[in-house]
């Protein structure tokens, strides 16, 4: 059985290898003001042939590997069997963010998970238009490779008393709940990413926090969470409890993801 550290490499390579699918599709899908829209699923999320392509991408690449874990997947509901804890599967959105493949801001990710005993124990995140990898887990350091270059990465110092805090914030989310939280952190400034981004520029400390009070599945964080506690950081629900995976409930509770509690209006 390969260890966590051995599962990067190959894992990353899948994840570039769905980024490429997604990026044929994306590409060959500008004059179309749908992107290869197909379908809109019962929650109304849109369904693209790029998220089916990735899908089914990820999902052989994953059972072929030398692992005896189940994949779950966002787009195969069959797998969701195979979501509980304790136990360990991968977790899989093959494209988070549809929406901003749809609006074409480049804005989108491949995300892969490993979930062990309900912890996201490993995470890949890849966007294939700006070409950043991301990864990290228990035990793998955390890491950025872009323009052929893999960097180190460590959340940002606690934000001092009185000085500016930089808030990853969706405009289409951002709500009357996380307007009062941003609030109450004082001086602040927006910073603007999409899909699992959010949480990797926390993770780079290119910012401080990103509340996150509106809904959200498993698949859309547990990469990115293994990203953001490698890089010294924490996800947690607004009582301060580190964020689960395998639940009952697919949704995920409220959260925020910070390099630190320190200073946040939250139970520390």
């Amino acid at each position: 059985m390969l260890q966590l550290d051995q599962l990067v490499p190959p894992v990353a390579d899948i994840a570039r290898a769905a980024g490429e699918v997604i990026l044929e599709i994306y590409q060959a899908a500008a004059p179309d003001p749908e992107g290869g829209l197909l379908a809109y699923k019962a929650d109304d999320s849109p369904l693209t042939r790029a998220d089916v392509a990735a899908h089914a991408l990820i999902a052989a690449r994953l059972s072929a590997l030398d692992t005896v874990w189940p994949v779950v997947s966002e787009e195969d509901v069959a797998s969701l069997a195979h979501r509980r804890s304790p136990g360990t599967f991968w977790l899989v959105d093959p494209l988070d963010g549809t929406k901003e493949f749809l609006a074409r801001n480049g804005e989108f990710t491949v995300n892969i998970a490993l979930v062990s005993d309900g912890v996201a124990v490993l995470g890949v995140v890849y966007a294939p238009v700006l070409d950043q990898l991301y990864w990290g887990g228990r035990g793998v350091a955390a890491c950025r490779a872009d323009n052929g270059r893999v960097l180190p990465i460590r959340v940002a110092e606690p934000v001092p008393d009185g000085a500016t805090w930089r808030v990853v914030a969706s405009k289409s989310h951002l709500n009357a709940e996380t307007s009062a939280f941003i609030a109450k952190l004082g001086t602040h400034a927006l910073v603007q990413a999409g899909s699992s981004l959010k949480l990797c520029r926390v993770a780079e400390g290119t910012a401080d926090v990103y509340p996150r009070l509106a809904p959200t599945c498993e698949w859309d964080t547990a990469a990115a969470q293994a990203v953001l506690e490698a890089a010294g950081g924490v996800v947690c629900d607004v009582g301060g409890a580190a964020l689960r995976y395998g639940k009952t409930e697919l949704l995920n509770p409220h959260f925020i993801a910070a390099s630190s509690l320190a200073g946040l209006p939250i139970p520390a």
